[in-house]
């Protein structure tokens, strides 16, 4: 029921349509999209909305429709404090929430499409106000409701959570790509018989003599892909040795890795966990 609710079906949606709602004050959508006005009550409802090109959408045509690359870029807006990205057509639209943190307003990850359809990306700024852009993605359709590869192997459930993760030394900004990719099949839960399974949380803090500060926060949803790989822009404090991720599914499973900090001018460091086995870290 939670899981329900929480996504709101399509019939519910239209419910919402049909109550007095911001739809009239709501700016054209660029993308002409029959399910702008829906979404926007549904992800946005209250606050101002803005079609706004400073947030740069990249999703290429789906390929693959299992694993479409998408980047939202915000940096040219100043004090962001969450992003998200919604795919309209989608089973279900919203695919993940984004709290940078100290991180730049920058995330690149991969995601399901189920049909062609308008994948927007949104940052929230601090005075409320979201700033709203996106991208038509040709597709065949059916990533959503594909069942996973991982399926197929006899021993999926035997590497779930490992994580592999890549981090750059900061430049003079003191920002540093971080690369994820957290072993797990993200199941929709669209085939008969068969529970959502998905990464649910994961958050990134850095590890200090002075403490733990989380420097960003991913809340993931059902359309990431399988395998879910991630990017981000961290800036880490002067003082960290490594980085921590931190997370869990929607089964309650947790993940978790330690990430160390390489120094300036060296080649990214890599964490990997094995399943069963203590953390091994290299280079």
């Amino acid at each position: 029921m939670k899981h329900a609710l929480r996504h709101m079906g399509l019939a519910g949606a239209i419910l919402v349509a049909a109550a007095p709602a911001f739809a009239a004050s709501s700016p054209s959508d660029p993308l002409k999209s029959v399910m702008w006005d829906i979404l926007r009550d549904q992800y946005f409802a209250g606050a101002p909305v803005v079609f706004d090109a400073a947030v740069k959408v990249t999703a290429p045509a789906a390929e693959d429709t299992r694993a479409v690359p998408l980047s939202v870029d915000a940096t040219a807006l100043e004090r962001v404090v969450e992003m998200v990205a919604i795919a309209d057509l989608n089973p279900f639209p919203l695919v993940m929430r984004y709290h940078p943190g100290n991180a730049a307003p920058y995330i690149a990850t991969r995601i399901k499409i189920q049909q062609a359809t308008a994948v927007r990306g949104a940052a929230r700024t601090a005075d409320g106000v979201w700033h709203v852009s996106g991208v038509l993605v040709d597709a065949a359709g059916g990533g959503c409701s594909a069942p996973p590869a991982s399926y197929a192997q006899k021993d999926w459930a035997d590497h779930v959570g490992e994580v592999q993760a890549r981090l750059w030394p900061a430049g003079e900004d003191g920002v540093a790509r971080l690369r994820l990719r957290i072993r797990h099949p993200n199941d929709t839960g669209l085939v008969d018989g068969i529970p959502a399974y998905f990464v649910e949380t994961l958050q990134v803090d850095a590890q200090t003599p002075g403490g733990s500060p989380t420097l960003a926060r991913i809340d993931s949803l059902e359309p990431v892909s399988e395998n879910p790989v991630y990017s981000l822009d961290i800036r880490p404090p002067p003082d960290a040795t490594a980085l921590i991720l931190r997370g869990r599914d929607n089964q309650g499973g947790e993940i978790r890795a330690t990430i160390p900090m390489p120094p300036p001018g060296a080649k990214p460091a890599m964490s990997l966990k094995p399943v069963g086995q203590p953390w091994s870290v290299g280079q």
